[in-house]
C-alpha cells in the first residue's frame, strides 16, 4: 500500500486518539483502517499503538514516529502549494499565538495590517500565556520570549526585554524609592505569578554576580495586566516585562527602581516551522511582522 497513504492514517489516529474517529475523519471503513496501521507496523517492525476494548494510546515508538510524519505531511503540502501556484498570493488561514498581554499590545496591530494587505487570508490569534506546540496544535508563526531550546524550528530575532521594577511616583514619594535589593523587604510588593512564578526574586549583582531576595507580596494575580493596573494605581512595586509597562513609564504614570541590578534581557524571537516550501501566507506575515517589531522602541530601545 502507499506509503503516503500509510502515515496518513497513521496521524489521524493519533490525532482522533482512535481507529473510529480516524476512520470517520478520512472517509474510509474502519477495517480499513485497521488494515493500514497493520501494514505500517509490520513494515517498521515496531507496535505503534497499545489497544484494548476501550482505548488506543500511542506507544513511545509510535509518539517519536509521528512527529516524523507530521513533517513529512506538511513539507509534501507545502510543496503542492509552491507548484500550484498557490505561493503567489498569500491565502488560507495564519494561526499566529503570543503571551497575551505582547498579543494585545504588540501583535494585534501587525496582524490587522497583514490582513487588510492580504483579503484571502483569514487569521486565528492565540493570546495564551503558555508554551505552544506549534507542530502538535498546527500553529503557523509564534511569538517567544526568553532564550529558546534547542528544536527543528527557526527563529529570527526582533529585539529583547527587560524585568524592571516599577511603581507609581505618588506610591514612591510616599515610601521612598529603594536603592538596593533588601530594600523592598519595606515596600509594598504585588507579584505577577506570569512573570516571577516564586516569591524569590532575582536580580544581578553591581559587579555582575547573581543576587536573590525572598519577598512576601501582598498581593499576588495570575494576569500582567492586573499587576500593572495595582502598580499604576499606587498600591505598590512590581516586577513586570518592560514592554508591558513601556506606555506607562513614557507618560510618567510609572517609573523603573532599581535598574543597576537586573538581571540580563531576554530575547524576543518569532518562531516558526515553515521548511524549504515556506508558505506564502507565513512567509509574507513573518516579512512584516520582522519589520514592525524591530521598529518598536518597546523592544529595541
Amino acid at each position: 500500500m502507499d506509503r503516503f497513504h500509510l502515515i496518513k492514517v497513521f496521524v489521524a489516529v493519533v490525532d482522533a486518539e482512535g481507529f473510529a474517529g480516524a476512520a470517520r475523519q478520512l472517509n474510509l471503513s474502519p477495517p480499513a483502517v485497521t488494515r493500514a496501521i497493520a501494514e505500517l507496523e509490520s513494515h517498521l517492525g515496531v507496535r505503534l499503538f497499545t489497544r484494548t476494548t476501550r482505548v488506543v494510546r500511542v506507544t513511545e515508538a509510535g509518539a517519536r514516529y509521528v512527529e516524523d510524519c507530521r513533517r513529512i505531511l506538511a513539507e509534501l503540502a507545502e510543496a503542492d502549494e509552491s507548484v500550484s501556484g498557490l505561493h503567489a498570493t498569500p491565502r488560507g488561514r495564519l494561526t499566529v499565538t503570543a503571551p497575551a498581554l505582547f498579543g494585545a499590545l504588540f501583535i494585534t496591530p501587525v496582524v490587522a495590517e497583514y490582513l487588510q494587505r492580504y483579503p484571502e487570508v483569514n487569521a486565528s490569534c492565540w493570546f495564551l500565556d503558555r508554551v505552544v506546540n506549534l507542530v502538535e496544535e498546527g500553529v503557523d508563526v509564534a511569538l517567544r520570549i526568553g532564550e529558546l531550546a534547542d528544536s527543528s524550528l527557526q527563529a529570527v530575532r526582533v529585539g529583547q526585554v527587560r524585568r524592571v521594577i516599577v511603581a507609581a511616583p505618588d506610591y514612591l514619594q510616599r515610601q521612598g524609592v529603594p536603592q538596593t535589593p533588601e530594600d523592598l523587604s519595606a515596600h509594598t510588593i504585588v507579584a505577577a505569578s506570569g512573570v516571577t512564578p516564586t516569591p524569590e526574586w532575582r536580580f544581578r549583582d553591581t559587579d555582575g554576580g547573581p543576587r536573590s531576595i525572598k519577598l512576601q507580596p501582598r498581593m499576588v494575580t495570575t494576569t500582567n495586566d492586573s499587576a500593572v493596573a495595582a502598580a499604576v494605581g499606587g498600591f505598590g512595586l512590581s516586577r513586570l516585562m518592560s514592554y508591558q509597562v513601556a506606555e506607562h513609564v513614557q507618560a510618567g504614570r510609572l517609573q523603573i527602581v532599581l535598574s543597576d541590578y537586573e538581571s540580563a534581557p531576554l530575547p524576543v524571537h518569532l518562531v516558526h516551522r515553515e521548511g524549504r516550501h515556506a508558505s506564502q501566507k507565513a512567509r509574507a506575515f513573518l516579512d512584516l511582522a520582522i519589520e514592525r517589531l524591530r521598529s518598536n522602541k518597546a523592544l529595541n530601545g
